[in-house]
């Protein structure tokens, strides 16, 4: 494949010449490594569920730890992430992080067929796969790089979107595959259940090995390292000097971070209150994922902040339809809630990440949309924690919705006050098609 030797995707001719082409062959091997990236950082929230049915011994405290470990590992890991595509390269990096996913995938494909492994070993398993979480950070960051400002939305809609829907693919596929013993000859044997049948919950993290290994070579080969994207860490670590580097992080944290934290919770929250139907947690995580490239489309058509204000008002409504729904021990309502929770969750992350390019210069936007992603995905940790926290002190998971329904509010009053009225700093520039010029509330 030719090297790429200049790249300004801004210019109309050089996009329509071979710009688009290219954008378009990187952005579509982006999505199904970042992809399985979610899925290897998300297997948790389906595998904690079954632990227990196959010999293990863990308190519901002790699974929602496992299922919240690898959403702070992740995060923290996102904050290497976020840099390393400036250091060494989008190319290089994709082919370095999807290979490490397959250490947490084989690891826990040996660990779950011994009831007597420690819960320590458990934990460190977990703690890996938040080498899938650092993923987002730095997919995100190369993706933004190649796409022009008018449709940076839509494209990083569609590689986060896409990518995120890795976590429902896991929580679909999991309780199908762990069923069969198709793959015993090469995965093992099967565990014993209670009621007299068979799991296969190694093949959980088996089966994605090879997928793994695949889209490590197509990557290798098939995508590239735009010239004069590399800056050192130094000059990327500028931006936590702006102030609307923050202000974007607390709004994608309210977003994005809802939608990886209840994810990661959901499975969990279904077993404890209506266990009959745990096999429908997929749906949650289907329906933000799907949202989010609609949420940057409309973004690109009617500007970010707008999007998210509704997105997050929807939110906070949601959340007290949760509350209403788990008082009255409805499930329909309580599921139909949930999902719109979702749904405005995911609409959220796209409408978020459309307003950074318009707020920061290119470089700087770049690692703004890594950084922002970093803290956002400390959701996955603390959202499960702050379920697990909410029901041993209060014996209802009401309290915690109280928690998120807050944080909601505060989020509006940010986004109106800095994005959306008209005093707004930069109002202009995320709420119009093209802007006029750079905002210097940025610098």
């Amino acid at each position: 494949m030719a090297r790429i030797n200049q790249w300004n995707p801004e210019n109309a001719e050089f996009w329509a010449r071979e710009g688009k082409r290219h954008a378009t062959r990187n952005l579509w091997i982006s999505v199904p490594s970042l992809m399985l990236a979610f899925i290897v950082w998300q297997i948790w929230s389906v595998v904690a569920v079954r632990l227990n049915d196959v010999g293990f011994q863990f308190t519901e405290s002790q699974l929602f730890t496992l299922a919240a470990i690898p959403g702070l590992v992740g995060a923290t890991m996102r904050f290497v992430y976020t840099f390393a595509v400036g250091i060494v390269g989008g190319r290089n990096w994709t082919v370095v992080s999807t290979a490490l996913l397959l250490i947490p995938a084989i690891g826990i494909g040996v660990a779950v067929q011994d009831p007597g492994t420690p819960y320590s070993v458990m934990l460190l398993l977990a703690a890996l796969c938040g080498l899938g979480g650092g993923n987002f950070s730095s997919s995100l960051s190369n993706i933004s790089l190649f796409f022009p400002k008018k449709e940076k939305g839509t494209a990083l809609g569609l590689n986060g979107g896409l990518g995120n829907m890795g976590v429902s693919v896991v929580q679909f596929v999991t309780p199908l595959i762990i069923t069969t013993g198709t793959f015993a000859a090469l995965s093992g044997d099967g565990q014993p259940l209670q009621d007299g049948g068979q799991m296969w919950l190694q093949n959980a993290a088996f089966i994605w090995v090879i997928p793994i290994v695949l889209m490590t070579v197509i990557a290798f080969f098939g995508m590239d390292n735009l010239p004069g994207a590399k800056q050192s860490f130094a000059s990327q670590f500028a931006i936590v000097k702006r102030k609307h580097t923050w202000i974007m992080t607390y709004l994608y944290v309210a977003t994005f971070g809802s939608f990886i934290g209840f994810s990661a919770a959901f499975p969990l929250l279904l077993k404890s209150q209506f266990p009959e139907h745990v096999s429908l947690a997929f749906l949650g995580a289907f329906i933000a994922a799907a949202a989010r490239p609609f949420g940057g489309f409309i973004s690109d058509k009617f500007g970010g902040a707008k999007v998210t204000s509704i997105t997050l008002f929807v939110m906070g409504l949601g959340s007290l339809a949760v509350i209403y729904f788990i008082q009255q021990g409805s499930f329909a309502g309580f599921l139909i809630s949930f999902l719109v929770l979702f749904l405005a969750a995911g609409t959220g992350s796209g409408s978020t990440f459309q307003m950074i390019p318009y707020i920061f210069p290119v470089k700087e936007a770049a690692p703004v949309l890594g950084f922002t992603a970093a803290f956002a995905a400390y959701g996955s940790f603390f959202i499960p924690k702050l379920f697990g926290w909410s029901i041993n002190a209060t014996g209802s998971y009401v309290t915690a919705f109280y928690v998120f329904i807050g944080f909601y509010v505060v989020a509006i009053a940010l986004n109106w006050l800095f994005y959306q009225s008209k005093r707004a700093e930069v109002a202009s520039f995320v709420t119009a098609k093209e802007p006029a010029e750079r905002p210097k509330a940025a610098h």
